[in-house]
């Protein structure tokens, strides 16, 4: 049987790779998936490759509680309830000194990441029941530290104890909540940092990282999506609370 066989799912993000292969994944595997995302051109985009009828989207701001409700609402409207939520909005910021890096910068990538993903499960809990499963999108980011990545950092750091919180209030309920850790993944996200980080340190930042991959190569968006689907099925019926690597081994 199917790992997601008539579950309703919710993905942020949605029109990115991760969140495409992810959803992508969960049709395969018998889910409804609610798509959502704030750029409306890539959501058809991804909304016309992916063409299953279990398949709605939404443009939405995850840092809008009015834009957050009326996605999960339309969800629950459609489908009666929601099973399985993918907290997967997200952007970067810059890299600078502490000096000189920008207040409004740092208040957007916290805006999306901490802000974003508290409203989305705040929204979507009351429609949740047992046996259901929030995973929020951290980092490799989320366990380390790295001179001027002030909001990317702080932002993932923050994202777990968010889903620590959660995990301890829900567990009663039933609810698993975990964060996935990514590390550098071979996608559009990636390929824009690496290009800042080129220019600041003078050499070519996806070879950097590599470098300092223990497997030696980045992650594709599929295994990502892979390790998704094992927190939001009941194949991780007893994980909750918990920090799911999924970097290579650039986190060890």
């Amino acid at each position: 049987m199917a790992q997601l066989q008539d579950k309703v799912c919710v993905i942020t993000g949605g029109a990115g790779s991760i969140g495409m292969e992810t959803a992508k994944l969960f049709l395969a595997e018998g889910a409804r998936v609610m798509l959502v995302d704030l750029d409306r051109e890539r959501l058809e985009a991804a909304a016309a490759e992916l063409a299953s009828r279990d398949l709605a989207t939404m443009q939405a701001d995850v840092t809008s509680r009015e834009s957050v409700e009326a996605f999960v609402a339309e969800t629950v409207r459609r489908w009666g309830g929601i099973d399985a939520v993918f907290s997967n909005a997200g952007n970067f910021g810059t890299v600078a000194p502490i000096e000189a890096y920008p207040e409004a910068t740092f208040d957007a990538v916290y805006a999306v990441h901490v802000k974003g993903a508290f409203l989305v499960c705040r929204a979507a809990v009351p429609h949740m029941g047992r046996g259901g499963s929030i995973v929020i999108t951290s980092s490799v980011a989320g366990t380390r530290g790295d001179p001027g990545v002030y909001a990317y950092i702080t932002a993932k750091h923050a994202q777990v104890g968010l889903m620590r919180c959660l995990a301890k209030e829900l567990a009663p309920r039933g609810i698993r909540v975990n964060t996935i850790h990514p590390g550098p993944i071979e996608n559009g996200f990636q390929h824009a940092v690496e290009a800042d980080l080129s220019t600041i340190i003078g050499r070519d930042g996806g070879a950097f990282f590599d470098e300092i991959i223990p497997m030696g190569r980045h992650g594709r968006a599929e295994e990502i999506a892979r390790s998704v689907l094992y927190l939001a099925s009941d194949q991780s019926s007893f994980t909750t609370g918990t920090t799911l690597m999924v970097d290579g081994g650039m986190s060890a």
